[in-house]
């Protein structure tokens, strides 16, 4: 029997089961589909890490934790997982967010500018910046290489001990308040002593009962622009990842020969991950097409060169799921991580283990909790037109 059965191999169930192993556990990790598989959420290209969150220093310590973690994996496996581009946000209020992170991180003595709109025309002339206030920079943020690195993270695990199984799985026999086993696909069964479900937009349906009305899977489309031939101002080092929070876009430059990325960061229409069609609508490229003209205007009329269909699995607070299941005394769901969950992935994996050598939860850590109400994020103008009313309650 194992120590720890970990269902699902994204950014938050390779790092658990590689922190646990790291701690000296026998792990034994399952994916349906496999680490980085197109259906999972962290199986696209590229993700952004930032310390930005506003007011709330938690996540700010999250991220830099998780940042470093996510180079000394690299540096173990002997390939780039960051890539140290810098991230920009472009803010339209002088005292919105943008502004509280700012003070946020200096009062942290994290590196940070605020740049006056002339300014970041001059450093990053590619941006058309006159509509803005003014813009952050934040210089050691950057990009995660997703998909290969969530793949990585799973095969250290294989390497240092533990097993890797692509293998759907559910909850099998219990005794009581204690689970005993996870049922494969096959039939098989994996007994363990403690069980972690970290299935990203899977969650609620394992677990409808207490997941299913806490966590929301919506599409999210994303298109890839190509940049005219020889033209490298939209490609790192160049251009630094970009955020418009206001305006509910953000944006990779392009990495690892592909064109540079855009998105929509608002809810998209409720989809199911493993048999829905990953498909761009047509609206998603229209309004990619639009806002890159506008906010980078030598990229107007270029081409859409590539398309992903990704997913968010959110709560209605935008914070992350991470408790004990009600039922049961050794079973905890992860879930929850939306589209900034990845970068967290070691800060997560770090504090599952601590849970499971039987840390409780205090302080900011509660915001965690399944049985705490949540209230709607004030998030992006366009997140907030598109929120269902149903998902309010």
């Amino acid at each position: 029997m194992t120590d720890l059965v970990v269902v699902g191999a994204g950014t938050m169930g390779a790092w658990t089961a590689l922190q646990a192993i790291r701690g000296g556990r026998r792990v034994t990790l399952l994916d349906a589909y496999g680490a980085g598989d197109p259906r999972a959420t962290s199986g696209d290209e590229t993700r952004i890490t930032r310390a930005s969150h506003g007011p709330d220093e938690f996540y700010v310590h999250w991220s830099r934790a998780a940042r470093e973690d996510w180079i000394a994996v690299g540096d173990e496996l002997g390939q780039e997982c960051f890539v140290q581009s810098g991230a920009v946000w472009f803010a339209r209020d002088k005292d919105g967010f943008e502004a509280i992170s700012v003070e946020t991180l200096g009062r942290l003595g994290i590196p940070v500018e605020r740049l006056a709109p002339a300014d970041a025309a001059a450093r990053w002339p590619q941006i058309s910046v006159d509509d803005l206030a003014f813009v952050v920079f934040e210089p050691e943020a950057g990009l995660l290489m997703a998909r290969r690195s969530v793949a990585a993270v799973a095969s250290r695990v294989a390497d240092l001990g533990g097993t890797f199984d692509i293998a759907p799985a559910r909850p099998g026999e219990a005794d009581g308040s204690r689970l005993l086993d996870v049922v494969l696909g096959d039939g098989r069964r994996v007994a363990g002593d403690q069980f972690v479900f970290a299935c990203g937009p899977w969650l609620p349906g394992l677990f409808p009962d207490v997941a299913g009305d806490l966590i929301r899977v919506t599409k999210q489309d994303v298109c890839f622009i190509g940049p005219p031939a020889g033209d490298t101002r939209f490609a790192v080092p160049s251009l630094p990842c970009w955020i418009d929070y206001e305006a509910s876009f953000y944006g990779v430059p392009a990495v690892d020969g592909r064109g540079a990325k855009i998105a929509p960061d608002e809810y998209g229409v409720p989809f199911d991950p493993s048999s829905d069609e990953r498909l761009v609508d047509e609206r998603s490229v229209r309004q990619a097409h639009a806002y890159i003209g506008r906010r980078f205007p030598a990229l107007a009329g270029a081409p859409v060169v590539e398309t992903r269909v990704c997913q968010y699995e959110t709560t209605p607070d935008t914070n992350f799921v991470i408790d004990r299941h009600p039922a049961f005394d050794n079973v905890w769901l992860v879930g929850g991580g939306s589209g900034h969950g990845f970068k967290h992935g070691p800060s997560i994996g770090r504090y599952v283990t601590t849970l499971l050598d039987g840390h409780i939860a205090e302080g900011p850590e509660l915001r965690f909790r399944i049985d705490r109400p949540r209230e709607v994020a004030a998030t992006g103008a366009g997140a907030r037109r598109v929120i269902d009313a149903a998902f309010q309650g």
